[in-house]
């Protein structure tokens, strides 16, 4: 059985990760929301396409937060 080390996290990533651990979990949930009524806002004055484009926004939203949950729970190492 072969000896499999973690690989360590670039410094890149280590800086990214140290500054959104910064921002609260709930900012994710709270743009996710936004984005989704601001869809509905948008169908409702009759613009179909860009409603469908604003709502797609709230499933990045809420991975990113998942994201940076973990971020901040586990460690980026």
């Amino acid at each position: 059985m072969s000896n499999m080390s973690t690989p360590d996290e670039g410094q890149l990533t280590k800086a990214i990760e140290s500054q959104t651990a910064k921002i609260p979990s709930g900012v994710y949930l709270s743009a996710a929301l936004l984005s989704m009524g601001i869809s509905l806002t948008l169908k409702f004055m009759g613009r179909r396409n860009s409603a469908l484009f604003v709502g797609q926004w709230a499933a990045p939203f809420l991975i990113m937060g998942l994201y940076n949950k973990i971020v901040k729970t586990e460690g980026s190492d």
